[in-house]
């Protein structure tokens, strides 16, 4: 959606304190950046260029008059190789911190980068603000130089968009930008603002935001709906009669603060969770009630559950395609389907639900928890804790772990046992994304950061340098693929440039390896691309040309345990690369048009109905 601000009025504020500087003059950027800090920002990422050029200025000058007692800057600016970098630092903290990220990039291509971030923000509901440089006024739709039309070509892929051709309508456009970011269903805004508009002398008033009526008329109603008795009774009804129910919890719960509500309601009542990969985190999955990932590579026991389960319960969860690929046959002897999410259109989207509540996560799960508790309700679930119990201990994970390759699995079984699951994990995309939402464990939320939806491969190391700047005191690990990491290798500089103590991890199977193992099963071994030429990168060189310190190469198995040590040891970033077994598949694995029951388990894997095999049978290809 796209707005012009020059024709949308503010609303009335309620300020029970007037602003510091109400009243004051200040120029258009000067404005951005108080805004800014009236919004709490801690840490903005960015490259800069002509049409943002006055912006910059102002958040040095800002900084630069705002020191803290330590001498630090309150509201740094990172500077990325690049505005993808930058894109996916904001995502990184947000996805990190559950705060707004804020990125500032110049117009034409620099705008033009960030669309990949912005998407990928959309799709994971990922809130963050964008704010573009663009050239004036007078001169959009001129193709000025570095001009390109942002609010068209953002519109297709942000929550919102504004371009402020109103000077006078800066203020509460920006504003507005950051409560449309961060309510209902989060995601990224964008504001495109012409150069004059930043150079322009505006009254600074403290307060005020866009009208946006229908939008917050509709948020009001989402945000105030609460569940009735006979809801709750009808839900309780379907669940007492259950006797297998199970919890799809997704990326929402993460992102409504819901954790500590699915915590009381499994404590109150007992139902198995399994997670999506956006829902990694939401609950703790070293519990005996926790069943990992289910989906496309999801656990087999995961998977296994939702086969046999007659009641689920889907939380912030969207029945998206890695999930149920076949939504007619997900969850295929459940009598009864419950969702609660935030968005009324996920609603019956995939798969038609028997009882559903659109509202806010938390106050569902509590209204929930204490009308059960109050009449006594709790479902007798002993003979499905059971069986969920000998499903996770017959379908574990597994490998070949007499091979004299250095297998994947180990390797993050290794870090795992080292991180006891409380490490900030973020990845690229492809197999090593899949594996170490396999093989490590997630205690808390916002310790997992993947690119979900969009599956963008380079999300992970300027992710990690984002999650750094949230968490200075905590531990970040980039897990991350050769293919996946040149996309944006460059951030290894901005990682030493601001002395970040990231860990790095290639896993490096020389090539394409989720790319590879598709063509295997499905394109009778035609490796066309994923084998490419691309095979002369000394990755632990690039890492010390750019400065960091502890950088090394692990070719044989017999020294993984001591390296993977002393790389999580090292007082400051570390670079691991890591020479993988090239032919080590990610399985389980669900094919195409494929149902649970048809789900691949591998060489390694126990399969329920047969004995596992590592080539998929006709009847599961496209």
């Amino acid at each position: 959606m796209t707005t012009s601000a020059q024709t949308t009025q503010p609303a009335q504020a309620t300020a029970i304190d007037q602003h510091p500087l109400a009243g004051h003059t200040m120029s258009g950027a000067d404005v951005i950046v108080q805004v800014f800090a009236d919004q709490s920002v801690e840490v903005m990422f960015g490259y800069s260029g002509g049409a943002i050029l006055p912006v910059y200025d102002a958040v040095f000058r800002y900084n630069a008059t705002h020191l803290k007692d330590n001498g630090d800057e309150p509201m740094p600016l990172i500077v990325p190789a690049n505005e993808q970098g930058a894109g996916f630092m904001a995502a990184g903290y947000a996805r990190a911190s559950g705060k707004v990220g804020v990125a500032v990039v110049t117009s034409g291509p620099g705008a033009t980068n960030m669309v990949t971030p912005v998407r990928d923000s959309m799709a994971d509901s990922i809130p963050l603000v964008v704010i573009c440089g663009q050239v004036s006024t007078v001169a959009i739709g001129s193709d000025a130089f570095q001009e390109a039309p942002i609010s068209n070509i953002m519109g297709a892929c942000a929550k919102h968009v504004f371009l402020v051709t109103d000077p006078a309508q800066l203020e509460a456009t920006l504003r507005t930008a950051f409560t449309l970011a961060r309510s209902g269903r989060p995601g990224p805004v964008v504001v495109d603002v012409p150069k004059d508009v930043q150079n322009t002398a505006l009254k600074f008033h403290g307060n005020g935001e866009l009208a946006l009526t229908g939008y917050r008329a509709r948020l009001r109603a989402v945000e105030q709906s609460t569940l009735s008795d006979a809801d709750c009774a009808a839900f309780f009804t379907a669940l007492m009669q259950a006797r297998r129910p199970l919890i799809y919890a997704g990326g929402g719960v993460i992102a409504a603060g819901a954790a500590t509500a699915l915590r009381a309601f499994v404590d109150t009542f007992g139902l198995p969770v399994t997670t999506t990969l956006m829902g990694l985190g939401a609950f703790d999955t070293t519990d005996p009630l926790a069943l990992h990932m289910l989906g496309m590579h999801g656990t087999a026991y995961a998977n296994y559950a939702v086969e046999d389960c007659d009641f689920v319960l889907a939380l912030g969860a969207r029945f998206d395609d890695r999930v149920a690929g076949v939504p007619d046959k997900f969850a295929p002897r459940a009598k009864f389907i419950a969702h609660i999410d935030i968005d009324p259109a996920e609603i019956g989207k995939v798969k038609p639900v028997h009882w559903h509540h659109v509202g806010p996560l938390v106050r569902a799960l509590e209204r929930l928890n204490s009308y059960g508790r109050a009449h006594g309700l709790r479902p007798s679930l002993d003979a499905w804790h059971a069986h969920v119990a000998e499903l996770k201990r017959v379908h574990a994970l597994n490998y070949d772990r007499s091979s004299r390759l250095i297998q994947p699995y180990a390797v993050l079984e290794a870090i795992n046992r080292h991180t006891d699951g409380r490490a900030i994990i973020s990845t690229g995309v492809g197999q090593h994304q899949m594996w170490a939402a396999q093989y490590f464990d997630f205690r808390a939320p916002r310790h997992w950061l993947t690119s979900g939806s969009m599956g963008t491969m380079g999300f992970g190391l300027p992710a990690a340098v984002g999650a750094q700047f949230a968490h200075r005191d905590k531990l970040v690990i980039d897990i991350d693929g050769d293919a996946s990491i040149r996309m944006n290798l460059g951030e290894l500089e901005t990682v030493t440039t601001y002395n970040l103590p990231i860990k790095v991890v290639v896993l490096n199977n020389v090539g394409d390896g989720m790319v590879r193992q598709w063509q295997k099963l499905y394109f009778k071994g035609r490796f066309a691309s994923s084998d490419k030429s691309l095979h002369k990168k000394d990755f632990v060189l690039a890492a010390q040309a750019d400065g960091f310190a502890w950088a090394q190469r692990l070719e044989h198995a017999e020294e993984l345990e001591a390296t993977i040590a002393a790389f999580l040891a090292f007082d400051g970033p570390a670079f691991l690369e890591v020479m993988i077994d090239p032919d080590a598949g990610v399985y389980p694995m669900v094919g195409p048009g494929a149902s649970y029951a048809q789900m691949i388990t591998g060489e390694f894997i126990a399969s329920r109905d047969a004995p596992a095999a590592r080539e998929v049978q006709p009847s599961h290809m496209f």
